[in-house]
């Protein structure tokens, strides 16, 4: 993760995601605005981490790692969505990992200049608690979804989550097949059976598994069997 020094793109993230009034002047002037490479940790599970960041472009994908060493992805956010905010308040050390699924830009700012200029300020407030109320909407919803739809639902949906982001062409929808234990962990289903209904997208000519990879080949043909129900 890298700083970048460029005032004039700060503040276009800033009016874009209309930011201006939650961060007051008197913060200003300890914004930073950071660039995540694709697979880069914006924060890793355990660890002390001083700022909150606020994702403003591109994708990232949540994940616990449990003391085996097994990961478990529990979501995918795209802007405007907040990292640390719960640690934040709670005053704790982070409690999942969150990495670049795309290129990624966040605002960092560090606890000590919220705790100084924000904390008291209604429009900051307001702020934390949608975010942190947004969150338990999706998860509910998550939960929802996985109960309710079949594993080839949720396999288009994660699909679609993982290997798309419309803000950015570099992501080429592409999967590793590495990774499908733990996508198996991430919608509720057997690693056997998550592979036979990959062999049923793939028969259905909505997918290809190739070479350590599934590429997804028909987008419409995935959003129209997910009902457009996306992990995000």
């Amino acid at each position: 993760m890298k700083e970048i020094m460029d005032s004039e793109k700060l503040n276009h993230y800033l009016k874009v995601h209309q930011l201006e009034n939650i961060f007051n002047g008197s913060l200003m002037p300890y914004l930073s605005l950071y660039q995540v490479e694709s697979g880069e940790c914006i924060c890793s599970q355990g660890d002390r981490v001083n700022y909150l960041y606020v994702l403003v472009k591109g994708k990232v994908k949540v994940y616990t790692t449990s003391v085996e060493g097994k990961n478990l992805i529990l979501s995918f956010k795209t802007p405007l969505e907040v990292i640390g905010d719960i640690e934040y308040i709670q005053g704790i050390d982070i409690i999942n990992t969150v990495e670049a699924v795309s290129d990624v830009y966040v605002i960092g700012i560090h606890h000590q200049w919220l705790k100084q200029y924000a904390e008291g300020q209604p429009a900051f407030l307001q702020f934390l608690l949608r975010v942190i109320t947004q969150k338990f909407y999706v998860k509910s919803k998550s939960l929802s979804f996985n109960l309710m739809h079949p594993v080839e639902v949720r396999l288009a949906s994660y699909l679609l989550s993982v290997s798309f982001d419309e803000t950015n062409a570099q992501i080429t929808g592409r999967l590793n097949t590495e990774s499908l234990q733990d996508t198996a962990n991430f919608i509720g289903t057997s690693y056997r059976h998550l592979n036979r209904v990959i062999q049923q997208l793939c028969r259905d000519g909505l997918i290809d598994r190739s070479d350590g990879f599934i590429q997804v080949k028909d987008w419409e043909g995935l959003k129209a069997l997910s009902s457009h129900n996306i992990y995000e």
